[in-house]
């Protein structure tokens, strides 16, 4: 009789764990596989106190900050594959948590956090986390490195730089299409099936398209520019370097020429922000620089918003002088989405051009498309995005958390 009470106890008290976990929805799995302990999804898992929270973290080998969507998921199977196949420790730990590491930090302010980090380029890296102990590790999983490039010599830094080249590349050839084809237009029209809109932009070898920044994904935007017929050339600092690389498919000019001869211009420049690098590109495509351009240029951007200040390109069109824009990318995003959401206000001329040129886009009033900086978010890329990000990881425990094998400075 005891026994069968205590069993029914049992199973009550199970019941009621049961309730107790959906009720608060904690949405996190405590996984333990090979010694992986895996919490997801919230920057505190299972309501640990925050002693036990801060110790936990201590010890955890890696947090990777912004995980968010699918990639979450991804970062997840990767791990347990290189553990599976010996690259990592069978102790190897780690947190994903949704969170940039400011908002971590102000939700757990007396966490220490893991010499090893991932994250991508809303969060910011406090001084005194570089500046306390052994030299830090951070993977940004994020093809630009300008929001960490300032701290290369006191870190090591590594970015993804082959997770995303044909998304990016086919997000520009996206924006060629839309604009040239005055998408936003010829769709209102559908309302009546008015048919007398003006005559869009035909694409063929007449029309020059210049990519400023032949990398990666800017050799990979002219080999799509050049497979749609037109006529391609590039713009780079790099031009001899790249001669070797590319060879005769890639007609390089100067950027005077290409501002007067280009119909289209994509920008897939990386930001570089010091001002005493010859890379320096802040502001790069100015009033006074595009005004020389020829009248109604497509001007793409797909890199970084700071490099073509959104108040010149809102003047530019306004004046007539682009007939199209498109943006994959902003000036100061994570201040600038604040703005968006109603969370914040600002007097920076860039920010408010940039709001204004989400609203004509959004409202189909004027030939400006934009999206929130998902240029590199394929499905192939997602995946491919994860598996770089745990390379550099597996890099970093081959070289005993020294270094990782592919680091800033890259030039």
């Amino acid at each position: 009789m005891c026994m069968g009470l205590n069993i029914k106890w049992f199973q009550k008290a199970i019941c009621l764990n049961i309730r107790f976990f959906i009720l608060y929805n904690m949405s996190v799995a405590a996984i333990h596989d090979n010694s992986l302990q895996t919490m997801r999804t919230r920057p505190n898992p299972n309501g640990l106190s925050g002693s036990a929270f801060r110790a936990s973290c201590h010890k955890t080998n890696i947090i990777h900050f912004e995980a968010l969507g699918p990639e979450a998921g991804h970062l997840e199977e990767e791990t347990k594959a290189a553990i599976k196949r010996g690259e990592f420790p069978a102790s190897h730990s780690y947190f994903l948590t949704p969170l940039t590491v400011q908002d971590f930090l102000r939700e757990n302010p007396q966490t220490t956090l893991p010499e090893l980090i991932s994250i991508k380029t809303h969060s910011k890296i406090p001084p005194e986390y570089i500046s306390s102990g052994n030299r830090k590790s951070i993977i940004t999983r994020s093809a630009g490195y300008d929001h960490l490039e300032h701290l290369a010599n006191a870190a090591n830094i590594a970015s993804l730089r082959e997770y995303c080249v044909n998304a990016v590349a086919q997000t520009a050839t996206k924006f060629m299409y839309a604009c040239a084809g005055r998408l936003n237009e010829y769709s209102n029209r559908a309302q009546t099936l008015s048919r007398d809109a003006p005559a869009f932009m035909e694409l063929g070898l007449h029309r020059i398209l210049t990519v400023f920044g032949v990398g990666k994904i800017g050799k990979r935007i002219c080999e799509l520019a050049q497979a749609n017929g037109l006529t391609v050339q590039g713009v780079d600092i790099m031009e001899e370097e790249l001669l070797e690389l590319c060879g005769a498919a890639i007609n390089f000019v100067s950027k005077e020429e290409a501002l007067m001869s280009s119909d289209i211009i994509v920008n897939a420049m990386s930001l570089t922000r010091a001002e005493n690098s010859k890379f320096f590109n802040a502001g790069y495509f100015s009033r006074e620089c595009l005004s020389r351009a020829k009248d109604g240029l497509i001007f793409i951007n797909v890199t970084r918003g700071e490099i073509a200040p959104e108040s010149v390109l809102l003047d530019l069109y306004s004046s007539g002088k682009l007939g199209g824009i498109g943006l994959d990318v902003f000036t100061d995003e994570s201040e600038f989405a604040k703005i968006v959401k109603g969370e914040a206000k600002t007097e920076n001329p860039d920010l408010l051009a940039a709001h204004k040129l989400v609203e004509m886009s959004l409202g189909k009033s004027a030939n400006i498309y934009v999206q929130p900086h998902q240029g590199f978010n394929s499905d192939v890329a997602s995946k491919a995005k994860a598996k770089e990000a745990i390379r550099h990881v597996v890099s970093f425990y081959k070289n005993n958390g020294q270094r990782f094998d592919e680091q800033l400075p890259y030039y």
